[in-house]
């Protein structure tokens, strides 16, 4: 099969509707917008506008911040280290993006001491908890901030 021999299935390509092109038709004269009223008129229909009562958007309250210069990290479990890797293996980003741990590194990796740890790993990321601290170094292995 070449380019030139693919056509599409009957039925994706529709045709497109003439509208206000005579009754016969079937889609002329008001052209779809029935008759009359200011949603028949051209230039009038801005989204959200509801006829000059207060909009949805600024009838409901301002909530929330969002603070855009906030340190977003990805963030790793203790007990993830355990399951994925070998006694004295080196973590790091790369090497958590390899086994699928972490998709996004965002602005770095951050490791929580959620489960336990029993094999001694090196262990290179952006932040530790303290607690994902203390069970790493009571393995025996080491947690080094990149």
């Amino acid at each position: 099969m070449k380019l030139h021999e693919l056509h599409a299935i009957p039925g994706a390509n529709k045709a497109v509707t003439r509208k206000g092109r005579g009754i016969g038709s079937g889609n002329g004269k008001t052209a779809g917008f029935g008759s009359k009223g200011q949603k028949a008129r051209s230039g009038v229909k801005r989204a959200g506008f509801e006829g000059g009562q207060m909009p949805l958007q600024r009838r409901l309250p301002k909530v929330g911040f969002n603070n855009i210069f906030a340190t977003r990290y990805a963030i790793v479990n203790v007990a993830d280290l355990e399951k994925v890797f070998e006694a004295g293996a080196v973590v790091d980003t790369e090497a958590l993006k390899a086994k699928g741990l972490v998709k996004k590194t965002l602005d770095g990796v951050k490791i929580l001491g959620n489960g336990e740890l029993t094999k001694a790993l090196t262990v290179k990321a952006a932040a530790f908890s303290a607690s994902a601290k203390e069970k790493i170094e009571k393995a025996g292995g080491k947690a080094e901030v990149m």
